[in-house]
């Protein structure tokens, strides 16, 4: 069965914050690895996974950029590794993807939150993506 933009996206959360534990090139293995334990798995949507992962990590250094710019006074090593990988996901969708609104943008950035995050990183990731909108 196809999934939701919404599980597609919940994925690709789910890889991105694997980069904080591996390198690039782990990331790529850990990703077919990953593909591999959904056994249902479209290969529609398993290259949407693919191309999507690797967008953002090719605008890597793009998205930290503008994150820091936003999050004046933070580093991004402060920021918890769910909150970053959330972040990046939704500011590249937000500056790189003209498919998604930037309103669908944030409403899914702050559901990964709820779902992955603390009670207050809803509040934060919010804040920092409403001054990108």
């Amino acid at each position: 069965m196809k999934m939701s933009r919404r599980e597609l996206r919940e994925n690709i959360f789910l890889l991105l914050f694997r980069i904080e534990f591996n390198t690039r090139e782990e990331l790529q293995e850990q990703m077919e690895m990953f593909l591999e334990t959904m056994p249902d798995l479209q290969e529609s949507d398993a290259t949407y996974i693919r191309n999507k992962v690797t967008a953002v990590l090719d605008d890597l250094d793009k998205m930290d950029e503008t994150i820091m710019k936003i999050c004046t006074g933070w580093r991004l090593e402060r920021l918890g590794k769910a909150e970053l990988a959330i972040l990046r996901l939704a500011v590249y969708e937000m500056i790189e993807d003209e498919d998604i609104p930037k309103g669908v943008a944030i409403n899914e950035a702050l559901e990964l939150a709820k779902k992955y995050c603390s009670e207050d990183a809803p509040r934060f990731i919010n804040g920092v993506l409403a001054k990108l909108a």
